[in-house]
């Protein structure tokens, strides 16, 4: 789990899932991550176990697994701030 929050695109994604299920689409559009770039980072996540995905034909959703990877998250992000 330390490897896949030492990244901030991926800590970035996990920000964006918060707020509920987003498409690769938008994380593309929010990340500002090319597509080749972006694939790597929810796989690592997925991985992880930190990330679901759901698929709906040739696209994916991807949400936060466990409410308690939000906190995770929020945690080192304020760590990160001071």
């Amino acid at each position: 789990m330390r490897r896949a929050l030492a990244h901030a695109k991926r800590l970035e994604i996990l920000y964006e899932l918060k707020t509920g299920e987003r498409s690769f689409a938008e994380l593309q559009d929010l990340t500002g991550l090319s597509k080749a770039n972006l694939s790597q980072h929810p796989r690592i996540l997925r991985e992880r176990g930190l990330v679901v995905d759901r698929r709906e034909g040739q696209h994916a959703q991807f949400r936060i697994a466990n409410p308690k990877v939000t906190r995770a998250c929020e945690l080192v992000h304020e760590v990160l701030r001071e």
